[in-house]
C-alpha cells in the first residue's frame, strides 16, 4: 500500500503518508490491498480504517507537531521526538509519551480521566491507590508497539535510544496465548475457555495484565540462561524472537486456525 501510494496526494512521490489522503481513505481500497473477503476475513477491518481516518484528520488538526518539516503528515511525530533529545539520546519511554499523547485522540472513546481519554486502559478492582487511578490497568499494547517500532528509524538517524526496557511487554494474544497453552495461566473457570469476551472483561484484563507482568520473568530467565543482560538482550528482542513467536507456534499445534486460547470480541484497535 505504501509503496503503491495509496496513502500519498502526488502520485509522482508514492513513498509518503499525508493526512489529508488518510482522512478519506476509503474501506473498499483497504479490503482490496488486504485481500480480505468473505474466504479470506480480516477481523476489525472497519475498525482499523476508521483508525486511520482519525489519525489523518488528527495530523492535519495538528501542524504544529506533524508539520514542522513539511505538510502534515504521520512522518511527522520523527521531527517531534528529534526535537527532545539531549546529547543525541532519546529514552525510549520519552517515545512512548510522545505516541500516547499526540495521537492518544485517535483510540475510539472509553475510560476518561480528567477529560483525557485513556485508550488501551482498563479497570480492575485488585488495583488499589489512594487517587483517581484507583482500579485502572494501563496496558497500551499498540502505542507500545508502535514506540518500540520507532526505535530503529532513530537508531539509524544517528540517535541513541535508551531505557529500552522503560516500555513493558505486549499486552497481547499471541504473548498471552503462550502462557495459557503451557498451563502457566489457568481460567479459574474452565467453560471461559468456549466464551467469547469483551476486551473490557475481567477475565481479559486479568490476561493481559499478567501476561505484562510475567513476561518480565520470562525476560530474566531467558538473560540468565543465555549469560545476557537487559542491555545487550532488551525484552523488544525477547518479545520479537521469542515469545510472541512461539506463542504462535503453539496456538497453531494447539488450534488449526492458530486463534488463541480465549475468543476476544474485538474491533482492531486492541489486538
Amino acid at each position: 500500500m505504501f509503496a503503491g501510494g495509496l496513502f500519498s496526494r502526488h502520485a509522482r512521490t508514492p513513498f509518503r503518508v499525508d493526512a489529508d489522503v488518510l482522512a478519506k481513505l476509503p474501506l473498499p481500497a483497504l479490503t482490496s490491498a488486504f485481500q480480505a473477503s468473505d474466504a479470506n476475513p480480516l477481523l476489525g477491518l472497519e475498525g482499523r480504517t476508521d483508525l486511520l481516518q482519525r489519525l489523518g484528520r488528527l495530523v492535519a488538526a495538528r501542524a504544529d507537531i506533524f508539520g514542522l518539516q513539511d505538510t502534515p503528515r504521520p512522518g511527522g511525530l520523527f521531527d517531534h521526538i528529534a526535537a527532545q533529545a539531549t546529547d543525541g539520546a532519546v529514552p525510549a519511554p520519552v517515545i512512548l509519551s510522545a505516541v500516547l499523547n499526540q495521537l492518544g485522540p485517535i483510540w475510539p472513546s472509553r475510560l476518561e480521566l480528567a477529560g483525557v481519554p485513556l485508550g488501551d486502559c482498563w479497570r480492575h478492582p485488585a488495583i488499589k491507590t489512594d487517587d483517581a487511578t484507583a482500579g485502572l490497568v494501563p496496558l497500551h499494547k499498540l502505542s507500545q508497539w508502535l514506540s518500540y517500532s520507532l526505535i530503529e528509524p532513530l537508531q539509524r538517524a544517528g540517535f541513541d535510544v535508551t531505557d529500552i526496557d522503560g516500555l513493558t511487554g505486549l499486552a497481547e494474544y499471541r504473548n498471552g496465548g503462550l502462557f495459557v497453552d503451557h498451563g502457566v495461566l489457568r481460567l479459574r473457570d474452565a467453560a471461559d475457555a468456549d466464551r467469547a469476551h469483551a476486551v473490557d472483561s475481567l477475565v481479559v484484563v486479568e490476561w493481559r495484565a499478567l501476561t505484562v507482568a510475567l513476561l518480565d520473568r520470562v525476560a530474566d530467565l531467558v538473560r540468565a540462561k543465555l549469560g545476557r543482560t537487559p542491555d545487550s538482550l532488551p525484552l523488544a528482542s525477547i518479545l520479537e524472537g521469542g515469545t510472541w513467536a512461539a506463542g504462535r507456534a503453539i496456538a497453531f499445534a494447539r488450534r488449526p486456525d492458530g486463534s488463541p486460547p480465549l475468543k476476544v470480541i474485538s474491533d482492531g484497535t486492541v489486538f
